[in-house]
C-alpha cells in the first residue's frame, strides 16, 4: 500500500542539488540578508519509514542577499539513521536521529532537531558537522521546539521520555552554554511535543496522548481516555515546582504563544480532539482509511489559567483547520496581537491558505495559495524600522503539484491577501515539510 507521506506534496526528492542566481519576481526586501532554512522528512529512494515522522531529515535552504536569491541547496542531515540502519531503533543511542523536525540557530550554530535525540549541527552551507551535546552537558534528548527568550537571549528547552524521569528542563545561555538542567517532578509519560514560556513561567503540556507499547508505528504513543489531561505552570526562577490545571481532553502539537495578563497565563494553539487526532494519526502512519490531509480538525483554541483559583478556562477562537502557528518572535512569551498559520482544506475551505489572526478583534485574513499549491509554515521576519507588531514579512515555500515546481513567497505580513512582495523560483519542487527559521547573517558570525 502506498503511504500518503510519500505521495503528492510529500513525494521525496531523490538527491541533493545546488542552484545559484535564482529568478526573482518582484523585489526581495534589502533587509532580508541571511538564510531561510526549512526542515522536513525525506527518506532516501527505496526506503519506506513506518511513520511520517520517521523519514530522514532534509534541510532546504535559500541565501538572500542585497535583493538577490543567491543560492538554493538541499542536504540530508547525515545521521547514523540516514541509511535506515538498525541504530535508528536504538532507544539508548541519542545520535540515532532522523533530525527532520526543525532547524534553528543558537549560539552561532545551526541545529537540526528531532525530539527523541541530540541535535545535529550543520554548516552555513548545510553540510553535517555531527551531533551537538552542548559540550557534554546535554545527556538526554532535546525537544524540536526550543524557545529563545527575545529579552534575555536564553534558549529554553526540555527532554521528555516515556520512562522516568519523564521531564527534564534546560536553559542555555545566548552563547550556547547550558546553565540549568533540572528534573521536573510530576509529569507523566505523555507525548510532549511542544511547550511554552512566558516572562515569568514555563508551561508544560501533559495531555492524553501517552506512551503505549501496543503502538507499532515506531512512535509508541496513543490517545488514552483514561489519562487525566493537565497543563502545568512552573516559575522560571527558583525550584521547579509545577501547579497543574486540569483541562478538557485535547492534544496540542504546537503552541502559537503564551503570555501573562493580570496574573493569569494564556496559551493559544491548534487543538485536536480525540477524533481529529486519531484521524490525523492514520495519515501519519498510512493506515487503511486514512484521510486526504495530514492535519484534520485542529482548530485554534485558548486556555486561560488562573493560579489564584486553580481553574482553567477554555474557548474556541476559530473554526478553520490550521496547523504550524507562528508569531513575530520578538513577542515570544509576551502579549501578542497577531499570529499566522497554514489552513488546510475543510471547515469551509476548498484548498490551502495562509491565514493571519488578530487575537484582539477575532478577525482573520485568509490568503488562498491556489489550486494544488500547498504552503508551508510561514516564518515572520521584521521589516527594517518597523514599529508595529505585524510590520514585516512572511517566508513560506509553496509546493505546486500542477507545475511540479516550488516557490519561496515573501508575503506582506500586514495584509497576507496582497500579492507577494517577491517570489523566488526554485529549481525543483520542494516536498512539503515541517518547521524552519530565518537566520540573519550576523547570527552566524
Amino acid at each position: 500500500m502506498n503511504k500518503p507521506y510519500l505521495e503528492g506534496h510529500y513525494t521525496p526528492v531523490p538527491d541533493e542539488t545546488t542552484a545559484t542566481g535564482l529568478v526573482v519576481r518582484g523585489t526581495v526586501p534589502p533587509e532580508l540578508r541571511g538564510r531561510y532554512l526549512r526542515n522536513g522528512h525525506n527518506p532516501k529512494p527505496g526506503v519506506t519509514p513506518s511513520h511520517w515522522f520517521k523519514g530522514s531529515g532534509m534541510v532546504h535552504g535559500l541565501r538572500l542577499l542585497d535583493g538577490r536569491a543567491e543560492w538554493y541547496r538541499n542536504r540530508w542531515v547525515r545521521t547514523p539513521a540516514l541509511d535506515g540502519g538498525a541504530r535508528e531503533h536504538d532507544q539508548h543511542d541519542l545520535t540515532a536521529s532522523v533530525a527532520g523536525t526543525h532547524v534553528i540557530e543558537h549560539g552561532g550554530r545551526i541545529l537540526a532537531l528531532q525530539e527523541a535525540n541530540l541535535p545535529f549541527e550543520l554548516t552555513p552551507e548545510l553540510d553535517t558537522v555531527g551531533p551537538f551535546d552542548f559540550h557534554g552537558k546535554l545527556t538526554t534528548a532535546m525537544t524540536a521546539h526550543p524557545k529563545e527568550d527575545p529579552v534575555t537571549g536564553e534558549l529554553h528547552f526540555f527532554a521528555y521520555s516515556p520512562f522516568p524521569p519523564h521531564l527534564v528542563y534546560y536553559v542555555s545561555s545566548p552563547a550556547g552554554e547550558i546553565t540549568r538542567a533540572e528534573v521536573v517532578e510530576g509529569a507523566g509519560p505523555s507525548l510532549m511535543h511542544d511547550f511554552a514560556v512566558t516572562g515569568n513561567h514555563v508551561v508544560w503540556l501533559d495531555l492524553p496522548v501517552v506512551f503505549d507499547r501496543a503502538e507499532t508505528s515506531g512512535i509508541p504513543y496513543r490517545w488514552s481516555d483514561a489519562y487525566r489531561p493537565r497543563i502545568g505552570v512552573m516559575p522560571r526562577v527558583g525550584a521547579p515546582v509545577v501547579q497543574w490545571f486540569e483541562v478538557e481532553p485535547g492534544a496540542l502539537l504546537h503552541v502559537a504563544n503564551a503570555h501573562e495578563v493580570d496574573g493569569r497565563i494564556v496559551i493559544e494553539g491548534p487543538r485536536y480532539d480525540r477524533t481529529s487526532w486519531e484521524t490525523s494519526w492514520k495519515w501519519w502512519i498510512g493506515a487503511p482509511g486514512h484521510p486526504a490531509e495530514p492535519m484534520t480538525g485542529a482548530i485554534s483554541h485558548r486556555w486561560t489559567l488562573d493560579p489564584a483559583t486553580g481553574v482553567a478556562r477554555e474557548e474556541v477562537l476559530d473554526g478553520l483547520v490550521t496547523e504550524f502557528p507562528t508569531i513575530n518572535e520578538e513577542l515570544l512569551g509576551r502579549p501578542n496581537r497577531f499570529s499566522y498559520a497554514v489552513a488546510f482544506p475543510g471547515a469551509g475551505l476548498d484548498g490551502y491558505a495562509v491565514v493571519k489572526y488578530d487575537t484582539r478583534t477575532g478577525e482573520r485574513q485568509v490568503a488562498p495559495t491556489g489550486a494544488r499549491r500547498m504552503p508551508g509554515e510561514a516564518v515572520f521576519v521584521p521589516a527594517a524600522g518597523g514599529a508595529g507588531e505585524d510590520e514585516g514579512y512572511l517566508l513560506t515555500i509553496v509546493s505546486d503539484l500542477a507545475r511540479d515546481t516550488s516557490e519561496l513567497l515573501v508575503l506582506d505580513a500586514t495584509d497576507v491577501r496582497r500579492d507577494p512582495v517577491a517570489v523566488v523560483e526554485l529549481p525543483r519542487r520542494v516536498p512539503s515539510g515541517i518547521h524552519g527559521s530565518w537566520i540573519p547573517d550576523p547570527e552566524l558570525v
